[in-house]
């Protein structure tokens, strides 16, 4: 296997300097690799539905057009929700970004091998699509210029990093989705958003 780079140092690179990015992340690793670069109110870490956070993304870049959104997620949960990127090349939303950290294993369930160590290129899925711009990066020198696009906000970008196997040190979320929830809804609506229909 290549030496890929440490998932927590891509997030991070992701993640500097973030301002008001709006952060989706898939069920599991991603979450805690989110939560490990510092747990934050506009973070919304998925603790189930499992194959919905780029459609999670998808809404919410919808919803909010001048709100920038990024999807972090897994290969397994990407997998399992190949139908989001033919949605998303549909509705080409310009404000949001899907990375997708591909260690080829479905690290939280005893590692077992995802079709992507087995040559699926869900960046090549990505593009026939219907996402022209889908990459695959294996380099951690490769994420500065894919921060800058997402930060851009000038046209849908999906990419899929290459990542080290193996399990880090778990970095918990809070736990209560309706705390996650309303936390997120106030950073992105203000103090009122929670006396709103």
């Amino acid at each position: 296997m290549a030496d890929y780079p440490n998932r927590r140092d891509v997030v991070r690179a992701l993640l500097e300097d973030r301002g008001e990015l709006l952060v989706i992340a898939g069920l599991g690793a991603s979450a805690w690799d989110i939560t490990a670069i510092g747990d934050h109110p506009r973070n919304l870490p998925l603790w189930g539905g499992m194959g919905g956070a780029a459609m999670m993304g998808l809404g919410l870049a919808l919803a909010q057009p001048s709100a920038k959104v990024l999807v972090i997620t897994g290969d397994g949960e990407m997998l399992m929700a190949l139908g989001a990127m033919a949605t998303i090349a549909v509705k080409k939303p310009a404000n949001l970004s899907v990375v997708v950290l591909d260690n080829e294993h479905y690290s939280e369930t005893g590692n077992q091998e995802t079709a992507t160590r087995h040559g699926v290129d869900l960046a090549a899925m990505a593009r026939g699509a219907g996402l022209a711009n889908a990459r695959t990066l294996t380099t951690l020198e490769q994420v500065p210029t894919l921060r800058s696009e997402i930060h851009a906000g000038t046209g849908h970008v999906f990419a899929v990093a290459k990542i080290a196997p193996g399990n880090l040190p778990l970095v918990l979320p809070p736990r209560d989705g309706a705390i996650l929830q309303a936390r997120f809804r106030e950073a992105l609506l203000g103090p009122a958003a929670h006396h709103q229909l």
